[in-house]
């Protein structure tokens, strides 16, 4: 009896089959707790591949319009309703979200986001007033909601856990811009304070206010860096960094820098003298003698300015740098008769008397008769029209001299680009714009008109420009220079 019961005691058969049963519900938990979190974060995935999609879509029309939340809403909806069929409604939403048709798809604006991503994004980010500050919308978050997520692992076997939680997305995309091909050049926004609280969106978009003569000058040197004045971007590497290279960066018909509309760099305080030059190779002065002699520096179609050569062999280029501005029977596009600010003219220019001058008789446009163009539009007309060789009761053509280079004609060079910064609130938060500042954002890149050449060497002398266009304007001036793309950004 006793040998038996040893037997049965040190007999080891079957103990695998003891262990199996002890183990095996542990490792069907496991298999089944493996198979969740792997359907957990598919799912997530999923979702957050759509948040993604969604985010983009709706970034993509954040131009700083006036209609961009309209737009960006209709592309988000329509995108969610042939792709999303993910969940009911959601609930919970953050403030300043508003759920779409679809279910389960929120989303808001926000004009700006934290620097560090672990940062919430609080009241001040978000745009609340959707219909009157669409233009200061540049992010959007979108948050994509479930139903929830029904586990196979049985958790709630384990205390209070239960069986299903919610798993959701939210992405956050911007709007960026970027300009290539540009010259080195920032001007301070002229309406960033402008009567009326008129916007440079608004003024972009309205030809009465584009029609404003801008005096900039600029900044360095104490000068203040306000509205109407305008400095220098750092210019690309292997440029050099003297005031004739930066000239040459100006004066080219083919810049190499690119610019993102987030993070320029000023870089200020070089000497006037050849930078007015660089203006002015566009009139068809000072095009040789001064590093400007090769053909990417040659005039445009159409250099009417008022003024004549006096001096010099008619036959030698340098000869129409002796010019005598304001001559009898000579007028190039005049200035404002008006002011609205002291940089900022009211729009009234002279049109009939610089008509009668340059052209005589020739009908204007009947359209121009109810409502006056802009300078720009002029000088446009007047080179479609085929009227640049037409002498004016002085003599002057608007045709460059054929003993200069020859006009370029690939693009506009009478037009100068730039970079449009809020200077006065960029000032406010200790940037040196007179000097080396770092990662500025760009309220707007933009294209202006020169409508005379620089008179002056000196570090106050005037630029005479007229607004035509801002990035996504629509004039499109700019159409070739803008790079245009929606960014992930949490």
């Amino acid at each position: 009896m006793l040998g038996t019961v040893r037997a049965f005691w040190n007999d080891q058969r079957g103990v695998a089959m003891i262990l199996v049963a002890i183990m095996l519900p542990v490792i069907i938990g496991f298999a089944l707790l493996v198979i969740d979190m792997s359907r957990a974060n598919s799912l997530h995935n999923d979702l957050q591949k759509g948040a993604d999609s969604f985010a983009l879509a709706a970034a993509a029309e954040l131009d700083g319009k006036s209609d961009a939340i309209t737009r960006s809403d209709n592309a988000l909806a329509t995108l969610v309703f042939n792709t999303y069929r993910f969940a009911q409604p959601a609930t919970g939403d953050p403030p300043g979200a508003k759920e779409l048709e679809a279910a389960g798809v929120t989303r808001r604006y926000l004009r700006s986001i934290p620097a560090d991503d672990s940062s919430p994004i609080v009241a001040a980010n978000v745009v609340t007033d959707e219909e009157n500050d669409a233009d200061e919308a540049k992010f959007v978050e979108v948050t994509v909601t479930p139903i929830g997520f029904a586990a196979m692992f049985p958790a709630s076997f384990v205390g209070s856990a239960v069986n299903g939680f919610n798993i959701g997305a939210v992405s956050v995309a911007g709007f960026k811009s970027a300009v290539c091909h540009f010259t080195p050049v920032f001007m301070c926004n002229p309406y960033e304070l402008a009567p009326g609280g008129v916007t440079l969106q608004q003024a972009a978009a309205d030809p009465n206010l584009r029609r404003r003569l801008i005096e900039l000058r600029k900044v360095g040197n104490g000068a203040a860096a306000g509205p109407g004045n305008f400095g220098f971007l750092e210019p690309p590497q292997g440029i050099g960094n003297g005031a004739q290279a930066l000239a040459q960066t100006i004066a080219t018909s083919n810049p190499i820098g690119c610019y993102g509309n987030n993070n320029v760099t000023t870089k200020t305080g070089q000497n006037a003298g050849p930078v007015q030059d660089a203006f002015n190779v566009r009139f068809g002065i000072k095009t040789t003698g001064g590093h400007f002699n090769t053909p990417e520096y040659g005039p445009a179609a159409n250099v009417r300015k008022g003024a004549k050569k006096t001096q010099g062999s008619a036959n030698q280029c340098p000869s129409f740098n002796q010019l005598t501005f304001n001559l009898a029977g000579t007028m190039g596009l005049p200035r404002d008769r008006g002011q609205v600010t002291p940089r900022l003219g009211n729009g009234d220019w002279d049109l009939d008397t610089y008509w009668s001058t340059n052209f005589g008789t020739t009908v204007k446009p009947s359209a121009w008769a109810t409502t006056k163009p802009t300078r720009y539009e002029a000088y446009r007309y007047e080179i479609s029209a085929g009227l640049v060789g037409t002498a004016s009761t002085g003599g002057e053509r608007g045709t460059p001299p054929s003993q200069c280079q020859n006009p370029v004609t690939t693009v506009d060079r009478r037009l100068i680009y730039g970079a449009i910064l809020n200077c006065q609130a960029l000032s406010a938060l200790g940037n040196d714009l007179s000097g080396h500042s770092e990662n500025l954002p760009v309220e707007s890149f933009a294209s202006f008109f020169l409508t005379e050449p620089v008179l002056s060497a000196s570090d106050d002398a005037s630029v005479m420009v007229e607004l035509v266009d801002i990035a996504a304007g629509g004039q499109g001036t700019l159409d070739n220079f803008v790079r245009d793309e929606p960014q992930l950004y949490r």
